[in-house]
């Protein structure tokens, strides 16, 4: 019986893993951070920030894979894919709570395939319109769009983007019809806005900063709840006159369903660090971008709360992607 014990022993010795994976030794190899997007982004940005500041930190190499198409669809597939086990992690932004309410037969679950690690920035975006348009302000702009309804053309870097969402929000928030005009990218939808073949559209601060500096573009407002550094005499909605109108968007990590939890805490409470260090924050804030750290269970607060806004949103405009 002895010897049997003895060898039962060892066979569950060489069956363990050599180095099994706990808090205190994670990591021990090289972390691979999914970007959904194509390289050159905002969100390629924050991933190479936020993943060169884990290298450094923890001697372990962050390398950044950038996996766009299919709405998002292929890079949060290829993280659900992946192992729970803290070494393959991917930036969701708030594309993550709208894709579900879009795309048909994802081949994953939002909220069940997913552990919220962190969320990290949040960003706004400015209402712009062309000079032509007679409308000084956000008051006065309402009271121009009631005046001509569906009118107004509005831009957007595609069905169901962001700035579509962001325009359709406006709309009904402010009691007005616009007409939304779709774009396959920010740099025609920019380049009609400044000729004036479209009136307004709802853009990142730091595409639009130079052409309202220029003038060939005016400001009326900022969709989040504070003013800009890069644009300080632009109010924001509330200020404007319309405080129902709060639309921030947000980036943050998640890993796979059933990352085991200390190994989450770990990496979650490092990328809080990062986010408060001053350099960090000011060179996010060069890029528009506010660091804004939420631990696991905030951030899944914030995606479940945003599913749902998002999903009325999108059925009450009955937006669709074919």
């Amino acid at each position: 019986m002895r010897s049997f014990l003895i060898g039962l022993s060892v066979c569950f010795a060489l069956l363990a893993p050599a180095h099994p994976q706990t808090a205190a030794n994670y990591p021990s190899k090289p972390i691979r951070f999914i970007v959904p997007y194509a390289p050159g982004g905002s969100t390629s940005y924050v991933a190479r920030l936020v993943g060169a500041k884990l290298t450094e930190a923890w001697g372990r190499q962050v390398l950044v894979d950038n996996k766009p198409g299919a709405n998002t669809a292929i890079g949060s597939e290829a993280l659900v894919r992946s192992p729970p086990d803290g070494y393959t992690i991917s930036l969701a932004a708030s594309t993550h709570a709208t894709v579900p309410h879009l795309v048909a037969n994802l081949p994953y679950d939002a909220l069940r395939d997913f552990t919220p690690v962190a969320s990290m920035v949040t960003t706004q975006l400015v209402l712009v319109v062309h000079p032509s348009v007679p409308a000084n302000t956000l008051a006065e702009f309402i009271a121009l769009a009631k005046g001509k309804p569906n009118e107004l053309n509005f831009a957007a870097v595609g069905t169901g983007s962001s700035t579509h969402l962001a325009g359709e929000y406006f709309k009904s928030v402010a009691g007005v019809k616009m007409q939304h005009v779709p774009y396959k990218g920010t740099a025609p939808a920019l380049t009609d806005l400044i000729g004036g073949q479209i009136q307004l559209n709802f853009d990142t601060p730091v595409t639009s900063l130079p052409h309202i500096k220029s003038g060939r573009l005016k400001a009326l407002a900022i969709t989040g709840s504070r003013r800009l550094a890069t644009l300080p005499d632009v109010p924001t909605f509330a200020e404007a006159g319309l405080p129902a109108y709060d639309f921030q968007l947000w980036f943050g990590v998640m890993a796979p369903a059933g990352t085991p939890k200390p190994i989450v805490e770990k990496l979650s409470a490092e990328i809080g660090r990062i986010l408060a260090l001053p350099d960090v924050r000011q060179q996010l804030a060069d890029q528009g971008l506010d660091a804004a750290y939420r631990p696991p269970a905030d951030f899944d607060a914030l995606v479940r709360a945003d599913l749902d806004r998002f999903g009325k949103l999108i059925k009450a405009a009955g937006i669709k992607i074919e």
